[in-house]
């Protein structure tokens, strides 16, 4: 059993809370300091070779754009590749992740990992051209959601356009091993990276990804933002040692309790009167933004925005739990001019695509209609409009 498997056992069983509580590699009361530290160790296991691939120039924004939800093959990444580290490298870098993420966000980067490995066992890993799925339009011009013109989320599959459609071939960078023409999947195909020196009082970053997963994580002193990050997932469910496994499950049932506590006039405002197929400002559109749609939570009651709230939190709990709390009271605050949008259908576990926004928030999940099970590809992306990269922190 390799190492993205054990720690996932361990954190799926059903003594989680009891075995998260004692890890070492997953805590509830992380600080920048132990991120630091654990970002120092994985350094210290990197000859100088390896260094100079995983450390960028804090001001490297080519680096810092290089992200997305597409496989190996078809984006370029830079950085180091899990698959070329030996296993004590490997495990210092997961446990420079744990120590940024909390315990919840920690839990469900080596699901989207391993869900990855799932698709690479079940034959996805070396495709024809265009496997799996052809990435279908982002039908999303500002605002509207509808079909592209051109505008965010009008993707043709391309590296970097907004709907991130999956299937074209890229051509490899440093530290990429499936840039060289073949798409694939798995585990090993993750890429870990950082901007600037590990820092408790500077500013810095951690960039973790692969296909349907893009970590950016920047930290300031005991501050910290993950926008802009995707995350996703195919299969959204597969099985692990006996146990189903279900990487964005929880986002699932929180957004169908959500929207089926909405009575029919609430509904009429939330559900747009159109389909949206991706997402509209996915990987490759930062800095724009869309119009708010759907019901204003001030049209909701009490419960209901709590609802909302806790829905948001499968995204702005990924980090530690310190910055993860920062960001909830910000949300609180701002509750009232956050928005709640719905696109398909209603019914329990159907595929349907839903936004949140909000002054400081932008949540989208979008399953992927390729001609098989949707709910079974999802994409999500998470940005914060006022504070992409940790950009407040570090710039006049």
């Amino acid at each position: 059993m390799n190492y993205f498997q054990r720690r996932l056992v361990a954190i799926s069983c059903g003594l989680c809370s009891a075995l998260l509580a004692i890890s070492s590699f997953a805590q509830s009361n992380q600080s920048t300091a132990d991120t630091t530290a654990a970002a120092n160790k994985f350094l210290a296991t990197l000859d100088e070779a390896q260094r100079g691939q995983l450390v960028f120039d804090f001001k490297d924004d080519a680096q810092r754009k290089r992200w997305s939800n597409l496989p190996v093959g078809s984006f370029p990444r830079a950085g180091l590749r899990m698959g070329d580290l030996t296993q004590p490298q490997r495990d210092a870098a997961l446990a420079v992740l744990a120590a940024a993420l909390g315990p919840m966000g920690y839990e469900k980067t080596i699901q989207i990992v391993e869900a990855d490995e799932a698709l690479r066992t079940q034959g996805g890993g070396r495709g024809r051209r265009g496997e799996p799925g052809r990435g279908e339009p982002g039908r999303g011009e500002p605002g509207r959601g509808e079909a592209g013109r051109g505008d965010p989320g009008a993707g043709r599959g391309d590296p970097g356009d907004g709907g991130q459609g999956e299937g074209r071939r890229g051509e490899g960078r440093r530290g990429g091993r499936g840039g060289r023409g073949g798409t694939n999947f798995g585990r090993d195909n993750y890429f870990i990276s950082f901007l600037g020196k590990p820092s408790t009082t500077e500013p810095w970053m951690i960039q973790f990804g692969g296909h349907h997963l893009g970590l950016n994580i920047t930290l300031a002193a005991e501050q910290g933002t993950l926008a802009p990050s995707h995350t996703g997932a195919q299969p959204a469910l597969y099985e692990l040692n006996g146990k189903l496994v279900r990487p964005l499950g929880r986002e699932v049932d929180k957004s169908f309790a959500l929207i089926s506590s909405l009575d029919e006039a609430q509904r009429a405002k939330a559900i747009l009167g159109f389909q949206v197929r991706d997402m509209v400002l996915g990987p490759g559109r930062d800095g724009q933004t869309i119009q708010p749609e759907g019901i204003k939570a001030s049209d909701l009651n009490e419960k209901q925005r709590e609802m909302l709230l806790d829905l948001a939190s499968e995204w702005t709990g990924i980090m530690r739990d310190s910055v993860a709390a920062a960001k909830m009271d910000e949300m609180k605050k701002n509750v009232n001019e956050t928005w709640f949008a719905w696109s398909g259908p209603t019914e329990k576990d159907a595929a349907a695509y839903f936004r949140i926004q909000g002054p400081t928030v932008h949540i989208e999940y979008a399953p992927q209609r390729m001609g098989g099970d949707a709910g079974n590809h999802i994409h999500t992306i998470y940005r914060d409009p006022t504070n992409e990269y940790g950009k407040k922190w570090w710039t006049q």
